[in-house]
């Protein structure tokens, strides 16, 4: 399922939410302009390696920064188009409308912290991974989290397979958050080690995130409504 646009227009310029597409395409532009050696490098300065940040050791002077600031920046690099195009897609459909009810500097404040929720998710699930992790994907799972509980009801037109439908917000994200959590449970099981791949439990953490800033917002405006 490929969500192609939501009919649930915005009332505000999300521009939060254009600033943060386009820092996630200049740095993945960027990316794509070093030499194989110089990415090498430019990951170990700035992706997040669990390993590093949950085994207690003395900074490596080396590094650019320090080691915990690869939590922030990470969450703004990409290992492929792919990768940065489905992450840029979902963040554009859904972002606008999370932006709106929030305001731009709460929603700048929330997606950070999203993505960092994300990423220590991440890290609980895999403390000892020496691959490095890189993605928008966490915060955004933030985003859709939110959008799920403040837009239920709105309608997304989907991709399904050669189909084009148009289904509710919350089946499509519900789907997208199942699909999340049954590879997530399948990393834990025996054998399967530590491997690349997706960061399940990234956006897992995301997502959780995003529905508990949401349920927030709605009971807050329901109390202020009665």
């Amino acid at each position: 399922m490929i969500p192609l646009y939501d009919q649930n227009p915005s009332h505000r310029t999300p521009y939060a939410t254009y600033l943060f597409i386009a820092v996630n395409i200049l740095v993945f532009l960027y990316e794509a302009s070093l030499g194989s050696r110089q990415l090498q490098h430019f990951l170990a300065d700035f992706a997040v390696v669990p390993k590093q940040l949950s085994v207690a050791t003395t900074h490596d002077p080396t590094r650019a920064l320090p080691e915990y600031f690869s939590v922030l920046s990470a969450m703004f690099m990409h290992a492929g188009f792919t990768h940065l195009g489905g992450n840029m897609l979902y963040l554009y459909i859904f972002g606008d409308n999370v932006e709106d009810r929030l305001g731009h500097g709460v929603y700048v404040v929330f997606y950070l912290v999203a993505g960092v929720v994300a990423t220590l998710t991440h890290i609980l699930s895999a403390p000892f991974s020496p691959i490095p992790l890189v993605g928008a994907s966490g915060a955004i799972g933030g985003v859709l989290g939110c959008y799920a509980v403040l837009h239920p009801t709105a309608r997304v037109t989907t991709l399904l397979g050669w189909m084009v439908v148009s289904v509710p917000a919350f089946y499509l994200l519900g789907f997208w958050f199942v699909m999340q959590a049954l590879h997530g449970l399948g990393t834990m099981l025996p054998g399967h080690g530590m491997q690349g791949g997706t960061a399940w439990w990234a956006h897992i953490g995301g997502f959780i995130f995003g529905v508990g800033v949401g349920l927030f917002l709605k009971n807050r405006g329901s109390k202020r409504w009665r």
